[in-house]
């Protein structure tokens, strides 16, 4: 990178630091794996990768998008379509877990049951969405989770707090 005074830029900074998957992350790229081989043969095709992916990160691919991933990673079957094993799966996968910002999908989860911007949820806020993602759990549960949760009993729940449940570990 070069400014409009001429100074180089290039190699200051911090470089890309580079890490690799946990044991729980490679864990969970095995269970997705089994999960969407809806055939059991040992391969993701386009539509179990589509399925794989809204399972591991939320959202839905283009076809596009599946048949880059599944031609970079793949490899061809007997057929000529494409297919993705375990470890290409993972290889595949890998650089999205990676990238993939905790803070950012919490900040954007507190946003989704915030819906009027107060910074707080309230029992209300929380039972709306739960009634539009998952009405089959009863409003006794939602109001009892709540009360955990609304630590000072203000019927507010904080983002710090949302927070501190969304990354709390009872196995830690």
């Amino acid at each position: 990178m070069t400014t409009a005074l001429g100074f180089k830029l290039t190699g200051c900074g911090y470089p890309h630091l580079i890490r690799s998957l946990t044991k729980s992350e490679q864990n969970l790229l095995k269970a997705i794996f089994m999960e969407a081989d809806q055939e059991q043969n040992g391969f993701l095709n386009r539509t179990d990768l589509k399925i794989a992916t809204i399972s591991l990160l939320g959202y839905k691919p283009s076809k596009y998008e599946a048949n880059q991933i599944l031609e970079k990673y793949g490899h061809t079957l007997e057929d000529g379509s494409f297919a993705l094993n375990l470890g290409e799966f993972i290889e595949a996968m890998m650089p999205k877990l990676i990238n993939r910002d905790e803070d950012e999908e919490i900040r954007q989860t507190f946003m989704a049951f915030d819906t009027h911007c107060k910074g707080f949820l309230t029992i209300d806020d929380v039972k709306k969405v739960f009634s539009m993602v998952a009405p089959h759990i009863g409003h006794h549960h939602l109001e009892s989770a709540f009360r955990e949760l609304d630590r000072d009993g203000d019927g507010r729940v904080s983002y710090k707090d949302f927070d501190f449940m969304m990354k709390f570990d009872p196995l830690s």
